[in-house]
């Protein structure tokens, strides 16, 4: 089989594409499409959760629906996350990323118009795909078009994207709903607009180098995987609130995700372009960084999912006010991100860092352990500060050292591997961590009531509908609740430390990935042309 390097205009036997020599300037244009394309994505999952149950009033849905709507785009963005990492091996990533954000434009289209439940929830599964794009394809074009050296004096601008957009969206979504000329529908039309200019701007900055081969892409596998990969997540979702975790619904699910995965993982060990390549889980930095992001996965979503809610029913605050509180840890892990990653680039050494993240993680989770319904916004901010320093020098370092130490071939492979391990870590977390939570509130107000009933019914409660003495219950209860939440996510930090302290650290290298495809293709070349 014969490569070519050919640029996106398609002329032939050109072997040097526009990627290969980008200034920075170039490089700030070609990142503006690829962070308007990443806050559309943080902003659709985000701007939702403070207007979901108006949402779900208005199309007169049940609290079944209320968890679908948020199951559907996580279990679609998860499930394909693989699938457009490999096409980006294979195919133009502009022209990927922009299909992301196609159908992220639709799916938020159909979501805006919905009249029923049954159309906003397979809406979310478009928004999800497109989202599942987006998430896989903005750190592998990052990686094709900055050599790994450089990688940290930019990562800083993925920080301020991932902290606006976090701390923005419920903010924006509240402003929204509570708008009589706007309303709930306009939660999902506001991210159309940078969906678009993000589009645009990728088309007139972002300049790639296209490596033209033939290609088989493995749909039984493709299919295997989503197909598995749902039944686990649809398991890790509903067990607990939908049926029990020890029932026939268990049961069923785990059986069929374990045996799908398994007969994916034999597809694609028999296959010319597996979806996952499994030989680059023999890679020790890419098994390593894998286990450590599905383990900060589980720790940092499973404990930080639940802190607006402890900051609304144990401390009594409102949803706005509840979204401003989680600033510190944004800013923490925006902050540590940017200063990391310029030290990284400027000394090339990143373990150091990895080890810090582990060890400060740990430790803030421990330290948010130790709250309860009478601590102060003072004490918190530390220890959310204390978290998100620690988790901005894990999530980002943990893609580089992996990046690193892979071919560009699989580049693309590579970084959608962590980045789903890292989002299902999140839905075994949150899943797991709430059912705990909600046994723990459970205990909690029944020993406060004395064995009576404690009049939620069994729901979240309204603490302005609830007596004095009934208040200060529930809202110890929601705060001795949330520690033990972060008590038991703390170990899962540990064990991601543990798992980087075993990682070899080896020098950043010095070319884009683009620039080491084109001389991996021109060093196999000689190989597959027949010699006369």
């Amino acid at each position: 089989m014969t490569a070519a390097v050919t640029p996106e205009t398609g002329a032939a036997g050109a072997t040097e594409g526009p990627a290969s020599g980008m200034t920075r300037r170039q490089i700030l244009q070609a990142m503006s499409g690829l962070m308007a394309g990443m806050f559309v994505a943080i902003l659709a999952s985000t701007v939702v959760s403070n207007a979901l149950p108006r949402i779900i009033a208005d199309l007169h849905g049940t609290q079944s629906s209320y968890t679908w709507v948020v199951t559907a785009e996580l279990l679609a963005m998860t499930a394909t996350v693989p699938i457009w990492g490999k096409l980006s091996d294979l195919y133009d990533k502009k022209l990927l990323i922009q299909l992301s954000l196609s159908m992220f434009v639709v799916g938020s289209l159909v979501a805006g118009f919905s009249h029923s439940v049954g159309l906003l929830i397979v809406s979310r599964v478009v928004q999800g795909i497109g989202a599942g794009g987006l998430t896989a394809l903005a750190q592998v074009v990052m990686a094709a078009i900055i050599p790994p050296r450089e990688l940290g004096r930019y990562s800083g601008i993925f920080g301020a994207v991932f902290a606006v957009g976090t701390v923005a969206g419920p903010l924006i979504g509240g402003v929204l709903v509570d708008t009589s000329w706007l309303g709930w529908r306009w939660c999902f039309f506001i991210g159309v607009p940078f969906a678009l200019l993000a589009i645009v701007l990728l088309q007139l900055t972002l300049k790639l180098p296209t490596i033209r081969r033939e290609v088989k892409i493995d749909y039984v596998g493709a299919v295997l995987i989503m197909s598995g990969v749902s039944s686990l997540l649809l398991w890790v979702t509903l067990a607990g609130n939908n049926f029990d975790w020890a029932s026939w619904q268990t049961a069923a699910l785990v059986s069929a995700g374990v045996v799908l995965l398994a007969a994916a993982v034999w597809v694609e060990s028999r296959v010319a372009e597996p979806i996952i390549p499994l030989d680059i889980f023999r890679n020790r930095t890419v098994a390593l960084t894998t286990v450590a992001s599905l383990l900060v996965g589980v720790a940092m979503f499973g404990g930080t999912v639940f802190l607006s809610q402890y900051f609304q029913i144990s401390l009594g605050k409102s949803p706005t006010t509840a979204g401003l509180m989680s600033l510190p840890m944004i800013l923490g892990l925006m902050v540590s991100t940017t200063v990391a990653g310029q030290i990284i680039s400027a000394r090339g050494k990143w373990k150091g860092f990895l080890i810090a993240g582990g060890i400060i993680m740990t430790a803030g989770m421990g330290l948010l352990s130790t709250i309860g319904a009478d601590s102060s916004f003072g004490l918190l901010s530390v220890y959310m500060v204390v978290l998100g320093v620690g988790v901005g020098m894990l999530m980002q370092n943990l893609v580089l050292a992996a990046q690193n130490d892979v071919p560009a071939s699989e580049l693309g492979a590579a970084t959608s591997v962590l980045s789903f391990f890292r989002s299902l870590g999140g839905a075994i977390g949150t899943s797991a961590l709430g059912a705990v939570l909600g046994h723990r509130v459970a205990e909690e107000l029944k020993k406060g009531f004395g064995g009576a009933a404690d009049g939620t019914g069994g729901g979240v409660p309204e603490l302005s509908t609830l007596p004095e003495p009934a208040r200060v219950i529930v809202e110890n209860a929601y705060g001795v609740a949330t520690a033990d939440v972060f008590l038991i996510g703390a170990p899962f930090a540990f064990l991601a430390l543990i798992a980087v302290i075993f990682i070899k650290e080896k020098p950043l290298r010095t070319q884009s990935g683009m620039e080491r495809l084109a001389e991996e293709t021109a060093a196999a070349q000689p190989a597959a042309t027949p010699t006369h």
